[in-house]
């Protein structure tokens, strides 16, 4: 009987992790970016972080959008972690999902914690919302083409185990590093000072485009979708890159909400 139950749970769980939609970075992405962030922070916007989260620091709550999905009376959020602009297209072109977007959700939750008046649950919220979005923004695949599903569609092989585009730029490039969302953090937090300016003087909207821009370098792949490892070091600086400005920029958000 117990060989029977781990041979379901197995087939179960197994089959799910290989089908189920993923619409984030992964865990140490997430954490990554928001562990980067705190590096950034003004002394103000420091303290009002504190003030905001607690005990509770941006690596932290930088998954609670994903914990909440299943919770229903979050539900309204489930659109909100990806933006679709078709190829050709620009965002202020392609057809707006009624219900939000990641681009949209963004300038939301900026707007209301600059105008205050929230209930301290509704700003801790905003900020973990905003948080997790600027991280997903800067996965590449979270600005869609509108044919794929953000590459969860596309069915490929990673390390000869089934797996698609969007969980291997999720997570399986990053996990198989095996590295601690601090030790990443360590390992690529050197932008310089003209880069943080740079990356920081830009608007949500710059860093959806260079999403964008990045989906022909994602989608260039052999024809037999076995990726391993040329794939992995075709592609591995520009992750490193994504999640340290994601970082960067995340910090001066939060740098000019709370200035």
């Amino acid at each position: 009987m117990t060989k029977l139950i781990t041979f379901l749970s197995i087939f179960i769980f197994g089959f799910t992790s290989t089908t189920s939609e993923n619409v984030r970075w992964g865990q140490i992405g997430h954490r990554t970016t928001g562990d980067i962030a705190e590096h950034y922070l003004t002394d103000n916007a420091a303290k009002e972080v504190k003030r905001v989260l607690g005990n509770e620091s941006l690596a932290q709550v930088s998954t609670w959008m994903d914990e909440v999905r299943s919770d229903g009376d979050y539900d309204y959020m489930a659109p909100w972690h990806y933006v679709t602009i078709p190829e050709g297209e620009t965002y202020e072109t392609a057809e707006k999902n009624e219900d939000g977007d990641i681009i949209w959700a963004i300038d939301k939750v900026v707007s209301e914690l600059k105008e205050g008046g929230l209930t301290p649950k509704q700003e801790a919220e905003n900020l973990k919302v905003l948080v997790h979005l600027v991280g997903d923004l800067h996965q590449p695949l979270h600005v869609g083409n509108g044919t794929d599903r953000g590459g969860n569609d596309v069915r490929l092989q990673w390390f000869w185990s089934n797996s698609n585009l969007h969980r291997v730029w999720d997570s399986e490039m990053i996990d198989d590093k095996q590295l601690s969302f601090t030790e990443l953090a360590d390992f690529i937090n050197h932008p310089t000072d003209a880069q943080i300016k740079e990356w920081q003087s830009s608007s949500v909207l710059d860093w959806a485009y260079e999403s964008q821009d990045l989906l022909p370098q994602v989608y260039d792949m052999p024809e037999d979708k076995e990726l391993s490892y040329e794939y992995a070091y075709n592609n591995w600086d520009t992750v490193q890159m994504r999640l340290l400005k994601a970082g960067v920029r995340m910090a001066g958000l939060i740098n000019e909400i709370y200035e």
